[in-house]
């Protein structure tokens, strides 16, 4: 593992850290952060974030964090030690849903093609 998927991962759970024990913002809801990504000089970090619920939940969500991105960035700095703090985007990753839905339509297709059960009763001879 390279010194950037590490710092990338350290930044990960530090944030999860927070939002889960730190943030006591009722937008946030029900919200996992799914990935961080650094950029190669490690000026930048997008964070990546999924909320169990409806596009409206993405968009509470996603201005609760921005509203604590300072507050986010100042514990980073206290907890892990690096020269500089990355600044920190957020974005919303929408994979899960759309691994809902794939599921889902693999299912109506799965039911589709199974034979149905004949309704009819046989006769005894």
């Amino acid at each position: 593992m390279s010194r950037q998927e590490k710092l990338a991962q350290a930044i990960k759970k530090e944030i999860s850290g927070i939002i889960q024990e730190e943030l006591k913002d009722p937008r946030l809801g029900f919200m996992t952060i799914t990935a961080v990504e650094l950029t190669p000089d490690y000026k930048y970090a997008n964070v990546f974030f999924s909320v169990l619920g409806q596009e409206q939940d993405y968009k509470k969500a996603k201005n609760a964090l921005n509203s604590a991105l300072g507050f986010i960035r100042r514990l980073i700095a206290q907890r892990i030690r690096f020269r500089f703090v990355p600044e920190i985007v957020f974005k919303e990753d929408k994979s899960c849903e759309y691994g809902f839905k794939i599921e889902k339509i693999l299912n109506e297709i799965k039911e589709l093609n199974e034979p149905k059960k004949s309704s009819r009763v046989r006769k005894k001879k």
